[in-house]
């Protein structure tokens, strides 16, 4: 059996060391921007309530997103979204502060889970086994749930700082380092929201 197709590439099939109702799939959002915390969701689905279309959170429209994060809140075993904020990410690293969003969605889930499948190369340091799944949020529906959850979650949460500081576009580029937002950051100067230790910030603060 061949595995699913991600940019042209067949991944291997996934063989999973667990068999049993309580796996999470654990993913996180937005190491990238330059703004904001990182989210992280961990989630557990039921097998009895399948939810058609799970996928990359990346390979959906906002809407069918949104659509299907209703779908896993209310069907899912278990779900829970955490973050790891501005200041933690400037304090740890985005690195160390990604993986302390991911330990607080999993120990946020009740009831709790027995094996985790952790999208990319290493696992949080959680005292939960699991393996940790290269692409799983296109590899395994309980990794896209979560994947999807995270994005939703923090995609709603750039909209809300967008609604304070309209003069950054938070709404539309979610703060990456679009060259609308690197233009904005240079003439308005950064918001308490930002990241500090990222370079551009940065070079924004040495100039105050």
């Amino acid at each position: 059996m061949k595995g699913p197709v991600v940019k042209g590439k067949t991944l291997p099939p996934l063989s999973i060391d667990y068999v049993g109702d309580r796996l999470a799939g654990v993913d996180e959002v937005g190491r990238g921007p330059l703004v904001g915390p990182v989210v992280a969701a961990a989630v557990i689905l039921d097998p009895e309530r399948p939810i058609e279309g799970l996928n990359d959170s990346k390979a959906l429209t906002a809407r069918r997103r949104e659509a299907l994060a209703i779908q896993i809140r209310e069907r899912a075993l278990a779900f829970a979204v955490a973050e790891a904020c501005a200041a933690e990410v400037d304090a740890l690293n985005v690195y160390h502060a990604t993986h302390l969003a991911m330990r607080r969605a999993i120990d946020a889930l009740d009831p709790g889970p027995e094996y985790l499948l952790v999208d990319g190369n290493r696992l949080p340091g959680h005292h939960v086994p699991g393996q940790a799944v290269v692409k799983g949020d296109a590899r395994h529906p309980a990794i896209a749930a979560a994947s999807i959850l995270a994005k939703v979650e923090r995609d709603a949460g750039m909209v809300a700082l967008d609604a304070r500081h309209p003069d950054y576009g938070f709404a539309r580029h979610k703060g990456y380092p679009t060259r609308e937002h690197l233009a904005a950051l240079e003439r308005l100067g950064p918001l308490s929201e930002h990241r500090r230790s990222f370079g551009p910030v940065k070079r924004q603060l040495a100039l105050l």
